[in-house]
């Protein structure tokens, strides 16, 4: 009986012993749940990263309530002055100060750069003025908007980008 007994509580397990699977199982699932976490981690760590690498060469959209850039300025001295084609009751004229405004300092260089070339053209854009219609402030605000786009098509054939943000009459005078 004597091996009997012994066969017989080999078959039972007492109650401090431990299966014989359970460590290994449970050292397996820690190691899935650990590389899944590194998994997971490292996939947001490149699609992250890799969206501003793609991303830097393009400008960076503006936030609701940032600042913007500092605003530059550039005189083309001296004044525009110009016979303005109207009645013919007399010479009238023009002399019109005009201002660029940028907030790239390489875009202002690029206009101090072509300022002869910005000249010539709103000098010849003031000279075909009609004096009647720039008595009004419509006439005034065409005039500048249309001075604007001879500016930036300018710029961008000589340096490939528009360069001015806006255009602006400090004097404008007739007579």
């Amino acid at each position: 009986m004597a091996a009997a007994d012994k066969n017989a509580s080999k078959s039972k397990p007492e109650k401090g012993d431990k299966p014989k699977g359970g460590k290994s199982l449970l050292t397996i699932g820690l190691v899935a749940v650990i590389a899944a976490g590194a998994a997971g981690g490292g996939a947001w760590y490149f699609t992250s990263h890799g969206a501003k690498k793609e991303n830097a060469g393009e400008p960076k959209a503006k936030k609701p309530g940032q600042v913007p850039a500092p605003a530059q300025y550039f005189a083309l001295e001296p004044p525009f002055v110009v016979n303005l084609v109207g009645e013919a009751g007399g010479a009238r004229y023009l002399q019109v100060e005009v201002q660029l405004m940028t907030r790239d300092p390489e875009a202002l260089t690029a206009i101090q750069l072509h300022a002869p070339a910005i000249r010539a053209r709103l000098l010849m854009l003031f000279a075909q003025q009609d004096a009647t219609s720039l008595m009004s402030r419509e006439g005034k605000e065409r005039l500048q908007s249309a001075a604007l786009g001879e500016v930036k098509a300018l710029l961008v054939a000589e340096t490939g980008k528009p360069a001015a943000e806006s255009l602006l009459f400090t004097s404008f005078v007739m007579q």
